[in-house]
């Protein structure tokens, strides 16, 4: 798998009410919460941000609730994956869940700014930011997790085993 486009760029500990104010939680619509994607960390980033666009961030990316809307309104809004330091463990959980690839590393993290145009191979892990020539390391998904993604999630790739075996 791979993955390529522009970057945006956060900082540390942006928590799921950054990622979708507990405000619009009154829906689970998919469509309506990539509206409001990282409304209070950036309130234009839903009008600037472009369908294939990638996150870059720093530390403990996911912090706060548990709730699944967060990753699912990040994917809604056509981003095609999160490049942080870290995660916190709730939120890189519910990313594979809903198919949204990850991507942890810290040098990359560190390095990519915002506009950098970088590409992904998930296979390797390396992260290329073609802007500045640069390369990082990030640690592969695993195929089973790549299958996650590429189903579109947990219960998509669910289905499709359930009717294999039908």
């Amino acid at each position: 798998m791979h993955i390529k486009g522009k970057t945006w760029r956060f900082g540390n500990d942006i928590d799921t009410d950054a990622i979708i104010p507990a405000r619009y939680l009154n829906t689970s619509d998919p469509i309506e919460l990539a509206k409001h994607v990282m409304e209070d960390a950036d309130r234009e980033f839903s009008d600037k941000m472009k369908a294939g666009d990638i996150i870059t961030a720093g530390k403990n990316f996911g912090c706060g609730s548990s709730r699944e809307h967060a990753p699912i309104a990040i994917k809604a809004a056509g981003i095609q994956a999160v490049v942080a330091k870290s995660f916190a463990r709730i939120f890189y959980r519910n990313a594979f869940n809903i198919g949204l690839p990850i991507f942890e590393s810290e040098q990359a993290s560190e390095s990519i700014r915002e506009g950098d145009e970088v590409e992904i191979d998930a296979d390797s892990g390396v992260i290329r930011n073609l802007t500045t020539n640069e390369e990082y390391k990030a640690n592969p998904i695993p195929p089973f997790m790549q299958e996650l993604i590429a189903s579109g999630g947990l219960v998509e790739w669910t289905k499709k085993k359930l009717a294999k075996s039908a």
